[in-house]
């Protein structure tokens, strides 16, 4: 394995050929990969601003890792299961889940926000790590119910989760990866490499690059540009193929950038440079991609007013939306928490309904 990031676009937009990583760029939609990223970017945007306004309690922003999401997403099949951190709002928005909906965990309306089994994409998970050990249950459920490794695309599925260079210093990481490797599951762990978990820069966590650290695991890890959509897009098909044949886990690395504060609580200005972040700036996903599709002449100015309204009109239903959010009812809690409420619950939950009506 090559410790340097496999890249597929150039910084100046060329396409660029590695043995390692093939993608057949006839079988992707460029300018759907490209309004995928600015319209994530747009969530985070208005996000970031709905918190300034005192509309939402905190938001941790995904600037910089536009392409990394977008590629990984891009790459899932509607059966395929997603475990997200708290960060994954492109891939949120490329399994389809509505972004006011995301602003709800934010806003302190609920604990999820949307039907994890209606698009297959679980809730955010704000524990570090533990969504590790989740994918690999769900792929061991997948492995008994036969569903890998079957020939038929219609049955095979797999299991994509997502994680940060920080999650790999929780133990539950290096146990999913274990049960993974040791089991053979078709899981693909998705690490986001930004750089910095929270203050911690990744050289206190490892001497090894992330995706080296899966040979220890005894199975294949490969190290992509993060901010390269196309790349992402090529090592996620790559794994979730292989996932679904039975061919076991992959750990992808996606290295890019985190170039706002970890969340909007966070000052990184206390601990790493203003001059790093631009650095990082010049090499913008959506830019570099942007200068992709500009030469290829699959984007022109139609296409981008479009997306551009688009912009505006999603901005407006992100504001209006999350003021609009229904604070939840005192019988959420019960309703949410088992599928068969048991007898105890219900008379509990009567209790406080009563209680809290008694209140008002």
């Amino acid at each position: 394995m090559t410790d340097e990031p496999i890249s597929l676009i150039s910084q100046d937009g060329s396409i660029q050929t590695n043995a390692a990583l093939k993608l057949d760029v006839g079988t992707v939609d460029g300018p759907g990969l490209y309004r995928d990223m600015v319209l994530a970017r747009r969530v985070d945007t208005e996000a970031i601003a709905l918190q300034r306004q005192g509309e939402l309690g905190l938001w941790p922003s995904l600037l910089g890792q536009e392409a990394a999401q977008v590629g990984a997403a891009r790459a899932l099949q509607p059966g395929d299961i997603v475990f997200p951190t708290y960060r994954e709002h492109a891939v949120a928005w490329c399994r389809g889940v509505d972004p006011v909906n995301l602003l709800g965990l934010f806003r302190g309306t609920t604990l999820g926000g949307w039907d994890p089994r209606a698009n297959n994409f679980n809730l955010y998970t704000l524990v570090i790590g533990a969504q590790t050990l989740h994918a690999v249950g769900y792929a061991m459920g997948i492995v008994r119910d036969g569903d890998v490794g079957t020939g038929d695309p219609n049955r095979d599925r797999a299991v994509m989760v997502f994680l940060g260079d920080g999650a790999l210093s929780e133990g539950e990481t290096n146990e999913a990866f274990v049960w993974a490797a040791a089991q053979n599951l078709p899981v693909v762990f998705f690490c986001q490499n930004n750089q910095w978990a929270i203050s911690a820069p990744y050289s206190v966590q490892s001497r090894v690059s992330v995706a080296q650290r899966a040979e220890g695991f005894g199975f294949r890890g490969v190290r992509v540009d993060g901010n390269d959509v196309f790349a992402c897009l090529a090592a996620a098909r790559q794994a979730l193929d292989n996932a679904r044949s039975g061919n076991g886990p992959t750990l992808i690395e996606a290295l890019t950038y985190r170039r706002n504060p970890h969340t909007t609580s966070d000052d990184d200005g206390r601990y790493r440079s203003g001059a790093e972040n631009d650095e990082w700036a010049a090499l913008d996903p959506i830019d570099r991609f942007r200068r992709y599709l500009d030469s290829t002449g699959q984007i022109d100015d139609a296409l981008l007013d479009q997306i551009a309204d688009e912009e505006s009109r999603l901005a407006e239903r992100l504001r209006t939306g999350c003021r609009n959010l229904p604070s939840p009812g005192p019988e959420s809690p019960f309703r949410n928490t088992y599928v068969d409420l048991p007898v105890e619950l219900e008379q509990q939950m009567a209790e406080h309904i009563e209680f809290v009506e008694a209140g008002e």
